[in-house]
């Protein structure tokens, strides 16, 4: 009969293999047997490391073509004895089952195969790993007695405790049982959110769960009194800020991420060169042009006092000529693709900017857009859509001249990240005025006029939703508007259009409203 005392297994089985082979010669210099399966056995064999196969261990060999090698006895009994319980141990040396020590794994690489746009259905029910979270779910539940591993980058803390003390500390282990519980909880939820939308059913689900991991504690929320941390769900897209690294400045804060966000998903509107200034999440300037730099410049200038303090995005790479139009501003971040190394010089001048870079020219979205209600939560789907003006409805007499109508498709571009009512004045690639968050949209058109720097006549004006009154349009006319684009839809759109008319202004419908409260 075999002694469960007498050796110490270590079971390893792992898609990613990073750092695998290391750790296990680690794990054998402290007198482990290796037990594992497939690909992770020939890499530790090829790294000329002793192996027992999972199959030799058990004495039955894989089926189902892969789909049934550790769901076993002589697995899960290893694992799941508990050390202190006699009638447990009696069990195993009747049964002639080991001792599981240490369990090493991370799971198929379910989410990345159902993010891959080429990737069949069968494909990715192939990557619905069983085994793996069985076992992880095993070991963590006797994390009192086994040491669960579901992430390479804790190999070297469980490596020195083993060199160190010659045990894995019990605070550890439940530390690593309750990552594995939360890595075993996210893995089911993308599971449960792709056969979710892959079905017949309704576009949001009955029940709602959310799995998201924390990679940042930052130093206090929206105000001081508040805590906060920023975390990431498990396949976030390319270009999403909870991917970016910040490669210079001091730690981030609640509302530096927020404006982040706001400015990286409006720059990432643009194909050309464009930069977009935030402050307090609405733009204070936005353009585009022929270069970063000219774009910064002509964004900053819309509203100096207001860049101030702000932050910037940038859809291009900042070079050396924006780190010199930057100059002495005081910025509190910027966001950027890359940065160049020249421009780095000139702005790690100022050791306490916040520099990001996203690695990317467009910003990644994915999911649903949620927003948190007192004892509930909100889902929508993201405001990913776009009808451009320069596709939309003429309702006046007097049509957009081409370059209104480039104008108009700008700024309805920026009006859609602006805070409703939202009024945004533009000409030439520019904004020149913005009136956000009023409570009557002609408020908002009174006060993106007085934000102008520059006369207003011949410019063009965005609105994010319809105008119920009149009076919008003879304001917007009395501070020199040109054209005019906005989705539609009101009761005195007639008594709108005939507003127009009467100022000889062109007029756009998109049929599409832009809200953002």
């Amino acid at each position: 009969m075999a002694d469960p005392h007498h050796k110490r297994l270590a079971l390893l089985s792992v898609h990613d293999k990073t750092g695998i082979v290391g750790f296990a010669r680690d794990l054998a210099e402290r007198g482990f047997t290796l037990l594992s399966t497939g690909g992770t056995a020939q890499a530790l064999r090829d790294a000329k490391l002793g192996v027992v196969e999972v199959s030799e261990h058990t004495g039955f060999p894989e089926m189902l073509d892969g789909r049934v090698k550790t769901l076993h006895p002589k697995i899960h009994g290893g694992i799941l004895a508990r050390r202190d319980r006699p009638e447990h141990m009696a069990a195993l040396r009747e049964l002639g089952i080991d001792l599981i020590e240490l369990v090493v794994i991370n799971l198929y690489p379910f989410e990345a195969t159902a993010a891959r746009p080429s990737a069949s259905r069968e494909e990715v029910i192939e990557m619905i790993d069983i085994g793996g979270p069985s076992m992880l779910r095993s070991a963590a539940k006797n994390h009192r007695d086994v040491t669960v591993i579901v992430d390479p980058s804790d190999y070297s803390r469980v490596a020195a405790a083993l060199r160190d003390l010659g045990t894995v500390p019990p605070a550890l282990r439940l530390e690593l049982a309750t990552k594995a519980f939360a890595r075993t909880a996210a893995y089911d939820d993308a599971i449960h959110r792709y056969l979710a939308s892959a079905s017949a059913e309704e576009s949001f689900p009955r029940s709602l769960d959310l799995t998201f991991e924390k990679i940042l504690d930052l130093r206090y929320g929206e105000n001081p009194h508040q805590a906060a941390a920023l975390y990431r769900e498990p396949q976030a897209p390319p270009g999403s800020l909870a991917l970016c690294e910040q490669i210079h400045g001091k730690e981030l804060s609640f509302n530096n991420l927020l404006d982040l966000d706001s400015a990286w998903r409006l720059v990432s509107e643009f194909d050309p060169p464009g930069a977009a200034v935030i402050k307090h999440n609405n733009p204070s300037g936005v353009a585009i042009a022929g270069s970063t730099a000219e774009a910064f410049a002509r964004a900053r200038d819309t509203d100096p006092s207001s860049a101030f303090g702000g932050v910037v995005a940038l859809n291009r790479p900042l070079d050396a000529e924006t780190a010199l139009e930057i100059g002495g501003l005081f910025l509190e971040a910027i966001i950027a693709p890359s940065f160049e190394e020249e421009a780095l010089v000139l702005l790690r001048k100022k050791p306490n900017l916040r520099l990001l870079r996203t690695g990317s020219e467009k910003a990644g979205i994915s999911g649903l857009d949620l927003r948190r209600v007192s004892g509930g939560m909100l889902a929508q789907t993201w405001d990913s859509s776009m009808s451009l003006p320069s596709k939309g409805k003429v309702v006046t007499r007097r049509s957009p001249t081409p370059g209104e109508m480039e104008d108009l498709d700008f700024a309805w571009k920026v009006a859609k990240h602006v805070k409703s009512n939202a009024i945004v004045y533009a000409s030439g690639g520019r904004t020149l005025g913005i009136g956000a968050g009023q409570m009557s949209r002609v408020d908002s058109v009174r006060l993106g006029a007085q934000k102008a720097l520059t006369p207003l006549k011949g410019s063009v004006l965005a609105s994010d939703a319809f105008f119920p009154f009149r009076d919008g349009i003879d304001a917007a006319a009395q501070a020199g508007v040109a054209a005019v684009v906005q989705p539609g839809g009101s009761i005195r759109d007639s008594e709108i259009i005939a507003a127009a008319d009467e100022h000889s202004l062109a007029m756009v419908f998109t049929g599409e409203r832009h809200f953002r409260h």
